[in-house]
C-alpha cells in the first residue's frame, strides 16, 4: 500500500515590497548568514560532501536574498510584477526539486500551512507563474529563480496567503511497514493585499461548555469553554479571547483571559480551549466567550473591529455540597432525636417519681393513726343524761 505524508517546513513569517531584476535564472554561491557580509564566490571543492539533503527557501533578487523574511506586496487588481526566490542546496550533493507555489489555509490550532501538493491552488498560488516545475541545484549552490504574480481585475478586496515551496519526495515505510511517499517540503511565505474595501472581522462559533465538580466541597469546579473562531472579513487577524462565567441572575460573575489566538487568514478558523478554575456550582452556569480581533504584524486597524460573543449555559450541580449539606443536617436530626429521647426519659422519670410521691402520701395518714402506740378506741359517752353525783 503506498501513502503519501506531506512535511511542511521552513516557512518565513514577514516580507516587503520586492525589487525586480533582469535574469531569469541565475546560479550562485549560497547565501551567508545574517549580519556577515554577502560573497559570490564559488561554492568550496574541499566541503566535505553530505549525504543528507538539506535546503531552503527564501525571497531574493538576481544578487541574492537581500534580507526578507517573506513576500509582501500590496497590489490593486489587475497588477502584475516580477520578483526573484531563492533555492538554495545547502547539500554536498546536487538536488532536484520541486518548485511550485500554493495556497496558504490556517489550520485547526492556529499553524499557518499550505495546501497538499496534489491539490490544485484557487487563489494567490495560481496567480505565480514560474519558469519551470522541477530545478536542479549543485552541490552547496543557490538558485535565483524569477517569477511572474499577476493579480486578477475581479480579485477580491484584502489579504490574500499562500507561499512558494521547494520539494523532494523520498521513500519509506510506516510504522506498520507499508510502503509511504514523504513529501519534504520548505517554502517562502506570499502575503498580498489587494487594494479595496477592508473588513477586519472574527466570528466566534460553535461554543461548547461544561462544568468539572471538585471532590472538595470547599472548593469550586473548573469550567471549560472550548470555541471555534472564524476570520469572515478579508484581513488577516490575532485575537483575544476572554471568558465570563456568572450563575442565575447574574450570580458571582468572573471572568478569565485565554492565550492569544495567532494568525488566523481570510476564510480560516480555529478551536481554542480557555479554562476558568475555582467556579462555585450554582446549579444554573452562563458562559459568554468574547474575542477580539487583534492585528497581525504592523498592520492599524481603523476604526477597531468590534469584539464577537457566543453564550451558552451549562449545569453545575453542587453534588459534594449537597452531600455535605445532608450529612450536616443528618447529624443535626440525630441530635435533636436525642435530645428529645433524653427529655422524654427525663420527663418519664419525673412524672413516675411525681407519682411516687403522691401515692405515699396517700398512704401516710391511715399509717399513722394505725401505727403503735396510738389508742384507736373512742372515748365513752352518757347518752343517759344522768349525772353520776
Amino acid at each position: 500500500m503506498r501513502l503519501l505524508a506531506t512535511v511542511a517546513a521552513g516557512i518565513a513569517l514577514l516580507g516587503v515590497v520586492p525589487t525586480s531584476a533582469a535574469s531569469a535564472l541565475t546560479v550562485s554561491a549560497p547565501s551567508t548568514p545574517p549580519g556577515q557580509p554577502a560573497s559570490s564566490a564559488a561554492p568550496s571543492r574541499t566541503a566535505p560532501p553530505s549525504t543528507a539533503a538539506t535546503w531552503g527557501v527564501a525571497p531574493s533578487t538576481a544578487r541574492g536574498p537581500n534580507g526578507r523574511a517573506a513576500f509582501g506586496y500590496k497590489l490593486d487588481p489587475g497588477a502584475t510584477l516580477t520578483d526573484y526566490v531563492g533555492v538554495t542546496n545547502h547539500s554536498g550533493r546536487p538536488l532536484t526539486l520541486d518548485l511550485y507555489a500554493s495556497d496558504a489555509v490556517t489550520t485547526t490550532r492556529g499553524g499557518f500551512d499550505l495546501l497538499a501538493a496534489g491539490q490544485k491552488p484557487a487563489d494567490v498560488g495560481s496567480w505565480v507563474r514560474l519558469p519551470r516545475r522541477t530545478v536542479t541545484i549543485p552541490p552547496t549552490s543557490r538558485l535565483d529563480v524569477l517569477f511572474t504574480l499577476t493579480v486578477p481585475r475581479n480579485a477580491t478586496p484584502g489579504d490574500h496567503a499562500g507561499g512558494i515551496v521547494a520539494s523532494l519526495t523520498s521513500g519509506g515505510t510506516d510504522a506498520q511497514g507499508n510502503r509511504v511517499a514523504v513529501d519534504h517540503r520548505v517554502g517562502a511565505r506570499i502575503y498580498l493585499r489587494v487594494t479595496g474595501e477592508l473588513q477586519p472581522t472574527l466570528a466566534v462559533q460553535d461554543l461548547r461548555v461544561r462544568h468539572t465538580g471538585s471532590v472538595n466541597p470547599l472548593t469550586g469546579g473548573t469550567v471549560t469553554a472550548t470555541v471555534t473562531v472564524r476570520n469572515t472579513g478579508n484581513v488577516r487577524l490575532a485575537g483575544q479571547p476572554v471568558l465570563g462565567v456568572a450563575g442565575p441572575f447574574g450570580l458571582a460573575p468572573r471572568s478569565v483571559t485565554g492565550a492569544a489566538l495567532p494568525e488566523i487568514l481570510p476564510g480560516g478558523e480555529l478551536t481554542t480551549t480557555v479554562r476558568m478554575p475555582g467556579v462555585p456550582p450554582l446549579f444554573r452556569l452562563t458562559a459568554d466567550a468574547t474575542v477580539t480581533p487583534v492585528a497581525v504584524g504592523d498592520q492599524v486597524l481603523d476604526p477597531r473591529p468590534r469584539a464577537s460573543t457566543a453564550r451558552a449555559a451549562v449545569w453545575a450541580v453542587p453534588w459534594p455540597q449537597l452531600a455535605l449539606l445532608a450529612l450536616l443536617a443528618l447529624a443535626g436530626w440525630a441530635l435533636i432525636a436525642t435530645r428529645r429521647r433524653r427529655a422524654a426519659r427525663h420527663a418519664r422519670a419525673v412524672a413516675a417519681a411525681r407519682e411516687e410521691g403522691r401515692a405515699e402520701a396517700g398512704r401516710a395518714p391511715d399509717a399513722d393513726r394505725s401505727g403503735p402506740g396510738h389508742d384507736n378506741r373512742q372515748p365513752a359517752i352518757d347518752r343517759t343524761g344522768k349525772d353520776d353525783t
